[in-house]
């Protein structure tokens, strides 16, 4: 990866949301059928990292009935591929620094459009935090193996 060495890593924050059976929100990517993900994105300039995890939700899946339980005490970081480099954020990122958020989701499941301006994901489910780590692109894995640890025992 020695060409992309000197790019940054873009600003982003990502979003576990529970329910009430303690079961986590994934959604099927639109641009990777083989893969499911929680909400994640970029945060805007002069955006704090919450109101992004907020905004970046809503997006994503039209969930506003929330109570935010705790902000990861870490920063997360994940290097793209180097065939996904240039093809994604139009080629200004080598990957992503994130802030994580826990959160409680309070609404009713008919509350969840995943049908948005500009969608991410044509399918949702909720699932057990345990199979979280074979569901999603093999880049992330040691990110979310390290978000279930550090919240795990606050769901």
């Amino acid at each position: 990866m020695n060409k992309f060495n000197n790019l940054p890593y873009r600003k982003g924050v990502g979003m576990m949301v529970f329910n009430d059976q303690k079961k986590i929100f994934v959604g099927k990517r639109i641009d990777n059928q083989e893969a499911w993900q929680m909400p994640q994105g970029g945060v805007d300039e002069n955006e704090d990292y919450e109101n992004a995890a907020k905004r970046e939700l809503f997006e994503e899946t039209g969930i506003q009935s929330i109570r935010i339980i705790k902000k990861s005490s870490n920063e997360y970081i994940y290097d793209l591929p180097e065939h996904l480099i240039g093809k994604i954020w139009k080629g200004k990122y080598k990957g992503q620094k994130q802030e994580w958020f826990l959160i409680k989701f309070l609404g009713p499941d008919s509350e969840i459009n995943i049908n948005q301006k500009h969608p991410e994901f044509n399918e949702w489910k909720w699932v057990n935090i345990n199979d979280l780590p074979n569901l999603i692109v093999s880049f992330k894995k040691n990110l979310y193996l390290s978000v279930i640890d550090e919240f795990s025992n606050s769901i």
